[in-house]
């Protein structure tokens, strides 16, 4: 017995289902011996499951249960094909056709149609209706019988007509008047001869009664088809007992005794070679099948056999390799279409010759990735031309395929370079530009370079000259000499952007050897005059041999101190030094949002490639938002607004605050990505070592590893406020100093909400909602003493002098008290936390300003003084910003309650909104540039200051108090109804309003 026995029961079970569905002519040229042992030898390989053969060509009706029926033959299956491979069904003429009971004619048909595999019988059936020998009436009859019983899908009906005259021409004239009466979806055709029916079926596949040559005999076919289901059925028992067998040696647990184990041994083998002498018998009996049809003629037509055999085996590996060649075309075009789509993204001719460069990097790794898609096309295009070499049946598939993908390829590689020649014509051209750039800069240092005093004298002037003039001489290969001819030399990659750059360098340009030109005639008239030269007061000489990429702050302040020139010599200058800062501002802008388009598709896109995939640890996967933060936000707003607004400012230096002004709503995104950066944080500290991000690194040439990129936006709010400074500090009689000064203030502002969110987000152990305590105004740490009226007397004395430290956030309805706990670890790690201690509602706090003694304290005090907190800030400055806070807090808690109070139209509610208002126009913001324990609105209006004293006694409240007394007492003395709080309308009635 085999290893495998279910082998055994697949074989036999696969003899049963080919001997079954095999049509009888087919069989005679089938030996037994050798399709015995080919399928013994398959079965072997392949192992079929037990439940398939169970469950495999189930046939409901049995030819033993409808015997008698059959053998009437008014239908046959003569194993006939049409030409689409249609099995064909024959009604030879049965004179009592129409005496069949419905039943029998019902079995017959459904038994036939069930014989054919399921893919024969899906394209339907043929009809070969003969009733050459009937009447009319009975066709018709016939094929409406046929028509409304017929179980299967219908190909073509061939109905071959009486053949006597009369009939004949009834049949052709009836049926034209009466086909709608057969209510049949496919042709019906009636035939008069059998050479006619043979243009339909090849004379092979029609038996001899309809002119053909098939070998049919309908007694043998019945006998066959009994004794194969009966084999059929002894197969199926076997494979049912051989799978309660199997079923129990897999569910037999072993035995852990010698007897015990030797009786189920004995018992398995018992039932094993019972099992083996069913399968013998079902072999033998199967064998008995195969020698029954099995002729004498098969050692003669071996020979044709073979032959046909390797024709078809030749046909099918064909076949085989043509559909292996079609599905790698599709994949192949597929990727090729992929790949070409995302090179048609490749559009940007860049902004800088960094950002040409950073394309054409992309560029170059995208053709790497794309060269293995490529090979593989040219590789299939290579095999399909072997195909069309070696007289493939399918040269008409495979020519145009091969002639595609060789177009696709050669599109391919053509498209790439085309873009590469554009992006190589935009470096050269950014090149020019920035040359011309940076030699407009570097006489824009000269300039402001020469001391005014020395040219007062005329060797000043002329060695000034000469430096001009030197300076004037590098032009010839640094400047843009032809605009046009840069328009011409251009053309195809200029878009509207690049061109008013150009424009704009071009105009730089013109206007710094105008400038140029001015001081030449400046100074040769200085030269000319040989004046006395005024007594120099110039700084250090090494003051002015700067680089000009560094910060003009210390150089140009040096400079600025030294003049003593004229005031239009000082203007000119200032003008220099403010386009100077601008040209910093710019420049840094788009090396920033260059810098942030490189982190986001050199290390956040390729988190999310497929080809990247197995070097991001599983850890790390799905955390590309909180690495990144809303980086992808930033780059947005600073590419497609921000930097082109400040491009707009270019030649306007002095009033790029209003950019400022006008964006500052966005850049509250930078608040957001701060409060993320300790998460970021800390997952870059766990997988900075990570493979992947070795090589996004390599890819892109860094020095520096992401983190240092993670870091820049940071950098660059902060480096807003520097540059903000440095412009006010050279515009401060120019049109836009305030808006500068409110841009500063604001940028402050920022910061200061950055870093006070940053605090805020470590407060742990509140129970409520931070959000609904109002806007954080203020938070620091501070040593806190308490002294309560209620309380034991030794705590009470001992919290006034053990202090504690606390961490104070002032919000605009309530004050917390918060201890700092320290946390270990590195960078973002070692950030404190805020463990929340208590709370005061500011609706119930009062403040006393001095306490006896010590500067830096001043006194928080809740519910009529029933719990003092006394406050030490680290400086009197900081006592001072957090009292005038407070103070502004309570002052407009007291101003809600007179307006409330007031009606809507009272002269005094107006008289105290623009008493308020005028007020607030006083408020001096210079203290936000140490923003840290300092205080200042967010988006302050145009105008607006710091409150120096917001109580009744800071401004003239006098006549505001008489009013606001007069209308109290009228209101009580009416009865109208109080809209302020309780404790306010006890106070008033008590009189001590």
């Amino acid at each position: 017995m085999c290893k495998n026995p279910y082998c055994l029961i697949s074989f036999l079970r696969n003899i049963s289902s080919a001997v079954v569905q095999r049509h009888p002519s087919l069989l005679p040229s089938v030996s037994k011996s050798t399709l015995l042992h080919c399928f013994i030898s398959m079965l072997f390989k392949e192992k079929l499951a037990l439940d398939e053969i169970m469950h495999q060509d189930i046939i409901p009706l049995y030819a033993a249960d409808i015997q008698d029926q059959l053998k009437k033959q008014f239908a046959y299956l003569s194993g006939g094909r049409g030409g689409d491979g249609c099995p064909v069904i024959t009604f030879p003429d049965y004179p009592a056709f129409s005496e069949i009971p419905e039943k029998e004619f019902q079995n017959v048909l459904t038994y036939l149609t069930s014989i054919p595999s399921l893919q024969d019988a899906g394209i339907g059936f043929i009809l070969v209706i003969d009733r050459r020998q009937d009447k009319w009436t009975s066709v018709k009859a016939s094929i409406l019988r046929i028509t409304a019983s017929f179980p299967g899908n219908l190909q073509l009906v061939l109905v071959l007509r009486p053949t006597g005259f009369f009939h004949r021409a009834l049949s052709d004239i009836a049926f034209k008047f009466n086909k709608d009466e057969f209510k049949m979806k496919v042709p019906i055709i009636m035939l008069g001869s059998v050479s006619e029916l043979q243009s339909y079926i090849d004379k092979t596949q029609l038996t001899e009664d309809l002119g053909g040559t098939l070998d049919y005999c309908h007694n043998r076919w019945l006998s066959r088809r009994t004794a194969i289901e009966g084999f059929a059925q002894k197969v199926k028992q076997t494979a049912q007992i051989l799978q309660s067998f199997g079923t129990e040696l897999a569910e037999t647990e072993l035995p852990n005794d010698v007897q015990s184990t030797s009786s189920l041994l004995a018992t398995h083998t018992e039932k094993k070679d019972k099992m083996k002498e069913d399968i013998r018998l079902a072999v033998e009996q199967g064998d008995d099948i195969l020698r029954s049809i099995t002729k004498p003629e098969w050692n003669t037509e071996c020979t044709a056999f073979d032959e046909f055999w390797v024709k078809h085996q030749q046909k099918l590996e064909q076949c085989l390799r043509l559909r292996n060649f079609e599905q790698n075309f599709r994949e192949v075009k597929a990727a090729l279409d992929t790949v070409s789509k995302r090179l048609s993204a490749f559009i940007d001719v860049g902004n800088s010759c960094s950002h040409v460069e950073h394309i054409l990097k992309d560029l170059a790794n995208y053709e790497e990735k794309s060269c293995e898609t490529v090979a593989k096309a040219r590789m299939l295009a290579s095999e399909g031309d072997a195909f069309i070499q070696s007289n493939h049946y399918a040269v008409d598939s495979i020519i145009p395929k091969c002639s595609e993908l060789h177009q696709l390829c050669d599109a391919f590689t053509t498209e790439i370079e085309r873009r590469r020649n554009l992006l190589n014509k935009s470096l050269e051209l950014h090149g020019l530009l920035e040359k011309s750039m940076k030699w407009c800069d570097e006489g824009i240092y000269l300039l402001a370079s020469q001391p005014v005093d020395k040219c007062q004298s005329q060797d000043g002037a002329e060695s000034a000259l000469q430096e001009i003039e030197k300076f004037l001489d590098t032009g010839a290969c640094n400047k843009i000499k032809e605009l046009n001819k840069i328009y011409r030399e251009y053309a195809h990659i200029l878009n509207e952007d690049l061109k008013e750059h150009v424009q704009k360098v071009f105009q730089k340009q013109e206007s710094m050897e105008e400038m140029f030109q001015k001081r030449q005639v400046s100074l040769k008239k200085l030269a000319a005059k040989q004046t006395r030269p005024v007594q120099p007061v110039a700084p250090r000489p090494e003051a002015f041999v700067k680089s000009p990429c560094t910060s003009p702050g210390n150089e140009m302040t040096e400079l600025h101190q030294s003049r003593g020139g004229s005031t239009m010599d000082d203007e000119e200058n200032l003008a220099v030094l403010r386009q100077h800062v601008m040209n910093e501002l710019i420049e840094t802008e788009r090396v920033y949002v260059e810098e942030l388009l490189c982190v986001l598709e050199g290390y956040a896109a390729e988190m999310d490639n497929p080809l990247m995939a197995h070097l991001i640890s599983p850890e790390l996967q799905n955390k590309k938002d909180i690495l990144f933060g809303n980086m992808e936000e930033i780059y947005h707003f600073h590419n497609r607004i921000f930097l082109r607004e400040l491009e707009n400012y270019v030649e306007y230096p002095e009033l790029v605050g209003r950019c400022f002004l006008d964006q500052m709503e966005d850049f509250q995104i930078y608040e957001k990505y701060c409060q993320n950066k300790p998460r970021s944080e800390s997952l870059w500290r766990q997988f900075s070592d990570s493979v992947f991000f070795q090589e996004c690194q390599r890819k892109l040439d860094h020095k520096l590893s992401l983190d240092s990129y993670l870091l820049k936006p940071v950098q660059r709010i902060t480096k807003y406020q520097l540059l903000l400074k440095e412009m006010l500090k050279y515009s401060k009689n120019c049109e836009g100093a305030e808006d500068l000064q409110e841009a500063l203030t604001s940028i402050l502002g920022i910061l200061k909400a950055v870093n006070d969110s940053m605090h805020q987000i470590a407060i742990t152990g509140y129970d409520g909602n931070l959000n609904e305590l109002g806007k954080l105004l203020m938070q620091g740490s501070f040593n806190v003493w308490t002294d309560h009226k209620k309380g034991h007397s030794k705590v009470k004395d001992l919290a006034r002098f053990k202090p504690m430290q606390r961490h104070l956030f002032l919000h605009e309805k309530a004050v917390l008290f918060c201890k700092k706990r320290e946390e270990n670890g590195e960078g973002y790690e070692k950030a404190p936390s805020y463990s929340y201690k208590h709370s005061l509602n500011m609706a119930a706090v009062g403040i006393t300003e001095n306490v006896k003694g010590d500067a830096k304290k001043f006194e928080i005090w809740y519910n009529a003084r029933e719990e003092v907190y006394i406050i030490q800030a680290p400086t009197p400055e900081v006592k001072a910003t957090w009292v005038n806070e407070i103070r502004k807090v309570l002052t407009s808690q007291l101003w809600i309650d007179c307006l409330n109070f007031l009606p809507i139209n009272s002269p005094s509610r107006n008289h105290i909104r623009n008493t308020k208002k005028m007020e607030e126009r006083k408020v001096d913001l210079a203290s936000l540039e140490s923003f840290g324990t300092t205080v200042a609105p967010k988006y302050p209006e145009k105008g607006k200051g710091e409150f120096t004293h917001m109580y009744f006694a800071a401004f003239n409240y006098k006549d505001v108090c008489t009013r606001l007394f007069s209308e109290v007492q009228a209101r009580f003395l009416s009865h109208q109804p109080w809209q302020g709080n309780k404790k306010t309308r006890n106070q008033l009635q008590s009189g001590r309003a």
